[in-house]
């Protein structure tokens, strides 16, 4: 009889019957000699020198979330100040002794501080105040629009619009152009003219020798497609105007407004795009390429 650890007792042949099919050994002493040195339940043999082994198979490791990481320095551990003169940022917690440094929140004072006395910004009164929606119009006189006719560099026969404007040299301008009425009596020819603002003194002059004038709104990005379309292979749709005090400029018949309805329903703004639309010019430009 044999006794294997915590197992029952059983005899060598009942050993050799049991595993002589699997273990495929010939004699009963193999066969207790690797039963007593090599456990079942192990992956290596405790006896290197036997001839058979036994080996079970692993399962492969598999990411799970217990082994999920985040990255070496993404974790800062923050730093505990007051906790010991031990640690080297106790009582004080690195700050040092007393004065302006080591009080919080004023470490750093802002570039206005003076050191305590009043401030530059408030020993001088302020007045007034800085128009946000103020816009630059430059002016424009009759008399120089008659003298570009007379020179050639306007074509009275066409609406004179920003863009002609612009491009002839006229006047520089950014934001838009109002006119004028200096030399009212110096215009003789008929005009149709688009601007940002107009004069009463203007309007009627124009209007007496059987023209038209129209303002017409332009915000940044439709006078910058007005003055240099070849930018845009897309003309952008015109903004309407952005604030009530401009929609009620725009929309009164007096002052020639584009959204006026007595001027809407006749004379439809050469410079102002209702819709998007393909820029003629940029299909041009690759059309040759």
């Amino acid at each position: 009889m044999l006794r294997m650890g915590f197992q029952r007792s059983v005899t060598i042949a009942q050993l050799q019957q049991k595993f002589s099919s699997s273990l495929m050994l010939g004699s009963p002493q193999t066969t207790i000699k690797t039963l007593s040195t090599n456990r079942l339940h192990t992956s290596a043999p405790v006896n290197q020198t036997s001839t058979s082994t036994f080996k079970v198979a692993r399962p492969a490791r598999v990411l799970a979330l217990n082994d999920l990481r985040d990255n070496k320095g993404a974790r800062k551990i923050k730093k505990r100040l007051g906790r010991g003169h031990g640690s080297g940022l106790g009582k004080t917690c690195g700050r040092g002794q007393k004065g302006q440094k080591s009080r919080s929140g004023n470490s750093k004072p802002g570039p206005k501080f003076e050191g305590g006395q009043t401030p530059i910004s408030r020993v001088f009164p302020k007045r007034g105040f800085k128009n946000p929606f103020k816009r630059d119009l430059q002016p424009l006189n009759l008399d120089k629009i008659q003298h570009w006719i007379n020179t050639g560099r306007l074509d009275a026969s066409k609406p004179i619009t920003l863009r002609e404007i612009h491009k002839s040299n006229l006047v520089r301008f950014k934001e838009g152009v109002t006119l004028l009425g200096r030399g009212a009596h110096v215009l003789t020819t008929p005009i149709t003219i688009e601007v940002t603002k107009a004069s009463k003194q203007a309007i009627e002059r124009i209007e007496e020798l059987g023209g038209k004038v129209v303002c017409v709104y332009h915000n940044r990005l439709a006078l910058r497609a007005l003055l240099h379309p070849e930018k845009f292979a897309v003309l952008p749709k015109s903004a309407q105007p952005t604030t009530a005090k401009l929609r009620r400029l725009y929309e009164d018949p007096e002052r020639r407004g584009f959204l006026a309805p007595e001027i809407k329903g006749n004379y439809t703004p050469v410079s102002f795009n209702f819709e998007r639309m393909p820029n003629p010019q940029a299909q041009a430009a690759v059309a040759k390429q």
